[in-house]
């Protein structure tokens, strides 16, 4: 039986913010996220939260993220995986 890993050791230090600041945006009713304005929030690159988000949508257990549109900058649906 695997138990799950520690957030510290499963995520990146860019993951682990990304997904913070993904779960406020929840907790304030957004669902549609661009690449670019999380990563001018995060002082990341667009293309950096952009590998992230797709890395990301692998592995995270407690979020659903998918690529939703490319127009302009890549925006990405987040929502609540059941528990």
């Amino acid at each position: 039986m695997s138990a799950k890993k520690p957030i510290t050791e499963k995520y990146s230090e860019a993951q682990r913010r990304i997904l913070h600041h993904l779960k406020a945006g929840l907790r304030a009713g957004k669902y549609y996220f661009k690449s670019k304005y999380i990563a001018l929030d995060l002082g990341l690159s667009p293309k950096e939260v952009g590998t992230n988000l797709a890395i990301l949508s692998e592995i995270c257990d407690d979020l659903d993220i998918k690529r939703w549109s490319y127009s302009n900058s890549t925006t990405w649906r987040v929502t609540p995986r059941p528990s």
